[in-house]
């Protein structure tokens, strides 16, 4: 009998990360669900359970904590659970201009986008290398391969050094059967848009630009699998990084300055 491999998903009671954790339960997976709202990872598992008999270990917790990834990790060790996958899905976008906010905000937002992600990375990598098998997806996105908007000023910087860190930990780790990859989607239904102010902005996009959150985790948790360091869900996403990195940079910046009040809030 196959042994039955876990989890961890940040961010899980809704959009992308609930996807996710849906998809790795559908593989045969069980979970370990981490987000600031329990009832709606309760609600997850109960589903998942019926689905695929999943077992889901429900962890609520807030990562703007600067403790909250050694509380989240003794937690899993009391238990005795053995993470071999990890999502990185945690976040939201911070609106307004760098000044217009205090820079407590923006600790905080620096605390759950790239610190706990580092974390968490560090906490999990020994004992995959020890076992010889991991899988890690940083969930990133397309913002990390255009340039910067105006407003959410620390976003698209943060997103960016997801991809790098991805593909820094990929090639160190590949050796020891861990793949490392980042997911990084465009705009995907999702609460993200409503939780950042920017949902009347963005619903005037064509249809075209958007993607399924189901869709976007069955691709990017078949692409970690596939072993890709880096990967952008859906064609029009990939159209877009790719005219970004050969437009010339003050034609790009141009662009984003131009468009910047239609998807960011300031």
């Amino acid at each position: 009998m196959a042994e039955t491999r876990t989890c961890l998903v940040t961010g899980a009671s809704a959009g992308i990360g609930a996807a996710i954790a849906t998809e790795y339960a559908a593989r045969g997976w069980d979970l370990a669900l981490t987000a600031r709202r329990e009832e709606p990872m309760v609600e997850l598992a109960t589903d998942l359970k019926k689905q695929f008999g999943t077992t889901s270990h429900i962890f609520s917790l807030d990562l703007f904590e600067a403790e909250a990834t050694n509380d989240l990790m003794a937690r899993i060790e009391k238990k005795g659970i053995r993470i071999d996958g990890l999502v990185n899905n945690a976040g939201y976008g911070h609106p307004g201009r760098f000044m217009e906010s205090d820079w407590q905000d923006h600790a905080n937002f620096l605390q759950l986008m790239l610190r706990a992600p580092c974390e968490l990375c560090h906490a999990v990598l020994p004992s995959m290398k020890d076992n010889r098998f991991g899988r890690i997806i940083n969930v990133a996105s397309l913002a990390g391969h255009i340039p910067g908007s105006r407003g959410h000023t620390l976003y698209a910087g943060v997103k960016s050094f997801l991809i790098k860190f991805s593909q820094s930990l990929h090639l160190e780790v590949a050796e020891y059967g861990v793949h490392v990859s980042a997911l990084c989607p465009g705009f995907t239904y999702s609460e993200f848009h409503d939780v950042n102010g920017t949902r009347d902005g963005v619903s005037k996009l064509p249809d075209f630009m958007w993607m399924d959150a189901d869709e976007c985790a069955e691709q990017g948790v078949e692409a970690c699998e596939r072993n890709r360091a880096v990967f952008i869900p859906g064609r029009v996403n990939k159209s877009i990084a790719v005219a970004a990195r050969v437009l010339p940079d003050r034609l790009a910046m141009g662009l984003m300055a131009k468009n910047s009040e239609k998807i960011r809030k300031g």
